[in-house]
C-alpha cells in the first residue's frame, strides 16, 4: 500500500508540474488556435522553427522527413535545389532555432538533374532516397541513394518527373510516383508510371535492373475515370501524384490528382489492379457549401449548383478494426499549359450551359432555371468560379452541370471499395471564416488579402497525415492557401470529430507576405511519435513552401506512468542497488487520455483509493488558474474558442515556482509516507 501511495503521489507531482509548464512555449513565434470545446481537447504548442533563408515564394522548404535514430530531419529546399539536413536534438534543450547541419546540392547527387522533389528515409535509418527529375522534365528522372551524411551511394533511372517517393515499412522497396507532365507547348506528353525499386540487396550495387516500371492498362481503368484531353490514351493521361502503402505492404494506393482518381497497386504481383474515379462532390445540398466569388465583398458560404472534383494531392492510410482506410487532402488541380489549357471561368461559358436538375440533389429544374434568370452567371454569384472545358456534355453539346476543382475538404475512403465513408463538407471554410472574419478569410498565400481564393479552390487542402496521440487517432490536414493545420479525431472513419485549427502564420498590415509573416503555406507534414521524438513528446513538423520555414509543434502531453508493481528509483532498494539511470528510459510512454469532462490540455491522473487519496485542492486550483490564464478568449460561438498567442522564451520565474511546488509536493509525500509507516 505504501508503494502505491509513493507511486501515485509522484505521478501527481510530476503531472502537476508538466501541466503548469505546458503553456510556456520555447519558441519565439505567433500561434493562432481555434478549438472545438464539445469534444476532447488536444494540446498544441509551437516549440521550434527552421528558417531556410530562401526568398518568399521560392520553396525553401517543401517536404520534410525524419530520422528517428540520429534525430535529424531532411528538408527539400526547392530554392537551392537541395536537401537540407537539420538537427532536431536542440529542441530538447529548449532551443527554438533548429540548426542546419549540411546542405546536399544537385552537384552532390552524382546525376544530371533539374531539381529535388522528394526525400525519404529507410525505415531502419540506414540511408536516404532522393527524387531528382531530369534537366528536361519529360525525360527519365533518377532516384539517388545517399548516406545520412549526404554521401553518394548509388542511383537508378525511373520515369518522367519523379515527384514523390516512399519506402515500404519493411524497407524492401522504394515506390516512386512518376508524374509524367507534358512540356509547356504540349508537344511531348510522357506516360505517367510508378517505379518499384528493389532495395533488399547491397545499396552500393543498386542498378537499373532492380527497377520495375508499372504502367497503366486500360483493362483495369473504370470508364468514368476523367480524361482531361480526350484525344490522349489513359496511359498518357494518368499522372501519379502521391503514394501511400498499407501496413502489411501488400497494396499501394496512388493519387491521380488531375484525373480525380485513385489507383490500387498490388505489390506482390507488381501490377495495377484498379483505377477508380472519386466522382463529384455535390455542393447543392446539405453540409456541402462554399464561397464561390471573390467579387461579392462578403463571406458567402452557401449551397451552389456545383459538382466539384475531389482531386486529392496528399494521401495517408490507417487501419480501424482490421480495415484499411485512405485519407485524402482534396486540393484540386487543372492542366494549364501554353499548348493546352482546360481552365475557364463559369461566366465565359454561360451560353454553353443547359443545367439539368437530375444531376443535383439540392435543386429542382424550376429552381435552377430561376437561379439562372436571377444572375447565377454574374461575378457576385458563380461567374468568377474557375471551371473546366473538359467536362461532360449532352447531345446538344452543352454542359449540364457546373464543374469545379477540388472539394475544399478532406475525405476518408474504404480501400476495399473506394467508397467514401466521410467528407468534412464545408468545415474548413466555415472554421477559417470564424477565425479570420472579413479580414483574411480565403486569403492567398502570397498576400494578406480577403476573399481572394473563393473563386479558385478556396483554402486548398494540400497534405494529410495520421498520428496517434494519447491512444487516439488524429488526422492533420495542411491548408496551402490561408495556411494553418486542421486536426480531426478519426477513431471512427464514418464520423470524425473536428478538434482544433492552428496556424503560425502572421497576418499583418503589409500587403504582401514577408519574412515577418511567420509560417506560410504548409506543404509537407511529418508526425513524430513521442517514443521517437528528440523531446520525448509527439511532434508535428510542417514544411511551409512560401515562407521557406519548418515549424515544429508539440502535439498533446505524454506522461510516463510507473506500473503498479514497479518500485520507484530508490538507492536503498537491494534489488536495484546501483541504478542511476532513468528506469523509464527504455519504456514506451504510456498515454493518458483526455475526455470531455476535463479542461483542455489537462492530464488525467489515475483515480485514487480512499486509503491513499491526497488532498490536492490547492494544487488543483493553481492548475486551473494556470490553464485559464494561458488561454484562449471565448469566441462568439460558445462551443468554440479562438486564441492568438505570441509565444515567448521560457519564464524563469514560473520555472522556479514549479520547482518550489514540486518540492512542496515531495514534502507532503514524505509526511504521508512517515505517517503511514507509524500507523503500520
Amino acid at each position: 500500500m505504501m508503494k502505491k501511495i509513493v507511486t501515485k503521489a509522484i505521478v501527481t507531482a510530476v503531472s502537476c508540474v508538466i501541466l503548469l509548464t505546458a503553456n510556456e512555449s520555447h519558441a519565439a513565434g505567433f500561434l493562432t488556435k481555434y478549438d472545438n470545446e464539445t469534444g476532447k481537447q488536444l494540446h498544441v504548442e509551437l516549440v521550434g522553427q527552421y528558417k531556410s533563408g530562401a526568398d518568399i515564394g521560392y520553396g525553401g522548404t517543401e517536404i520534410v522527413a525524419y530520422d528517428s535514430i540520429n534525430k535529424y530531419a531532411f528538408s527539400v529546399n526547392g530554392a537551392a535545389k537541395a536537401v537540407d539536413i537539420l538537427d532536431l536534438t536542440k529542441l530538447k534543450e529548449g532551443n527554438p532555432e533548429i540548426p542546419l547541419i549540411k546542405q546536399i546540392t544537385l552537384s552532390d547527387l552524382g546525376v544530371s538533374a533539374s531539381d529535388v522533389t522528394s526525400v525519404a528515409i529507410h525505415p531502419k535509418g540506414e540511408y536516404i532516397a532522393i527524387a531528382a527529375p531530369a534537366e528536361n522534365k519529360v525525360d527519365y528522372g533518377h532516384v539517388v541513394f545517399l548516406t545520412k551524411d549526404g554521401n553518394y551511394l548509388s542511383h537508378v533511372e525511373v520515369g518522367s518527373l519523379p515527384d514523390m517517393l516512399t519506402f515500404t515499412s519493411d524497407g524492401s522497396k522504394v515506390l516512386v510516383a512518376n508524374e509524367g507532365e507534358p512540356n509547356d507547348d504540349y508537344s511531348i506528353n510522357p506516360e505517367g508510371t510508378v517505379s518499384i525499386i528493389d532495395v533488399t540487396g547491397d545499396i552500393h550495387q543498386l542498378e537499373n535492373k532492380h527497377v520495375s516500371t508499372i504502367k497503366f492498362n486500360d483493362e483495369v481503368i473504370d470508364q468514368n475515370v476523367r480524361k482531361v484531353n480526350h484525344e490522349n490514351t489513359y496511359a498518357v493521361e494518368l499522372e501519379p501524384e502521391y503514394i501511400v502503402v498499407d501496413e502489411e505492404n501488400k497494396f499501394a494506393y496512388i493519387a491521380l490528382q488531375e484525373n480525380n482518381a485513385i489507383a490500387k497497386l498490388d505489390l506482390q504481383k507488381q501490377q495495377i489492379t484498379s483505377v477508380k474515379s472519386l466522382g463529384y462532390k455535390d455542393f447543392s445540398f446539405d453540409r456541402n457549401k462554399m464561397d464561390v466569388s471573390n467579387k461579392d465583398d462578403e463571406i458567402a458560404i452557401n449551397n451552389w449548383p456545383v459538382l466539384s472534383m475531389y482531386q486529392p494531392d496528399g494521401l495517408a492510410s490507417y487501419k480501424v478494426n482490421g480495415q484499411t482506410y485512405i485519407l485524402s487532402a482534396n486540393e484540386g488541380d487543372a492542366q494549364d499549359y501554353g499548348g493546352f489549357s482546360e481552365e475557364a471561368r463559369v461566366k465565359d461559358l454561360k451560353d454553353s450551359y443547359e443545367l439539368n436538375a437530375d444531376l443535383y440533389n439540392g435543386y429542382s429544374q424550376e429552381e435552377l432555371d430561376k437561379m439562372v434568370n436571377e444572375g447565377l452567371f454574374e461575378d457576385n454569384q458563380l461567374g468568377r468560379l474557375m471551371t473546366t472545358t473538359s467536362a461532360p456534355k449532352n447531345a446538344n453539346d452543352k454542359y449540364e452541370a457546373i464543374y469545379g476543382y477540388g472539394a475544399r475538404s478532406f475525405s476518408i475512403w474504404n480501400t476495399e471499395t473506394l467508397e467514401q465513408t466521410y467528407d468534412s463538407g464545408s468545415d474548413f471554410e466555415e472554421i477559417t471564416a470564424k477565425v479570420y472574419g472579413e479580414n483574411y478569410f480565403n486569403s492567398n498565400n502570397d498576400e494578406n488579402s480577403f476573399d481572394s481564393r473563393s473563386d479558385d479552390k478556396g483554402i486548398e487542402p494540400e497534405s494529410v497525415i495520421v498520428g496517434n496521440v494519447q491512444g487516439e487517432n488524429y488526422a492533420f490536414i495542411g491548408l496551402e492557401r490561408v495556411g494553418g493545420i486542421m486536426i480531426y479525431n478519426i477513431n471512427n472513419p464514418s464520423a470524425p470529430i473536428f478538434t482544433k485549427y492552428f496556424s503560425s502564420r502572421v497576418f499583418n498590415e503589409e500587403e504582401e507576405v514577408t519574412p515577418s509573416s511567420g509560417d506560410v503555406a504548409p506543404e509537407g507534414l511529418t508526425f513524430i511519435p513521442a517514443v521517437n521524438s528528440p523531446t520525448g513528446q509527439n511532434l508535428l513538423l510542417a514544411a511551409h513552401e512560401v515562407s521557406g520555414t519548418i515549424a515544429a509543434y508539440q502535439i498533446g502531453i505524454e506522461v510516463n506512468v510507473p506500473e503498479e508493481n514497479e518500485t520507484p528509483d530508490n538507492p536503498d532498494n537491494p534489488d536495484n542497488p546501483d541504478e542511476t539511470e532513468d528506469p523509464e528510459k527504455d519504456k514506451d510512454p504510456a498515454p493518458i487520455a483526455n475526455d470531455e469532462n476535463h479542461p483542455k490540455d489537462e492530464v488525467i491522473i489515475p483515480e485514487k483509493t480512499k486509503d491513499d487519496k491526497i488532498k490536492e485542492d490547492v494544487v488543483e486550483e493553481k492548475m486551473k488558474n494556470k490553464i485559464e490564464d494561458a488561454g484562449e478568449d471565448k469566441a462568439d460561438d460558445s462551443k468554440q474558442t479562438v486564441s492568438s498567442t505570441n509565444h515567448k522564451l521560457p519564464n524563469t520565474a514560473t520555472s522556479s515556482f514549479n520547482f518550489i511546488l514540486l518540492g512542496f509536493m515531495l514534502l507532503i509525500i514524505g509526511l504521508l509516507v512517515s505517517r503511514r509507516t507509524k500507523e503500520q
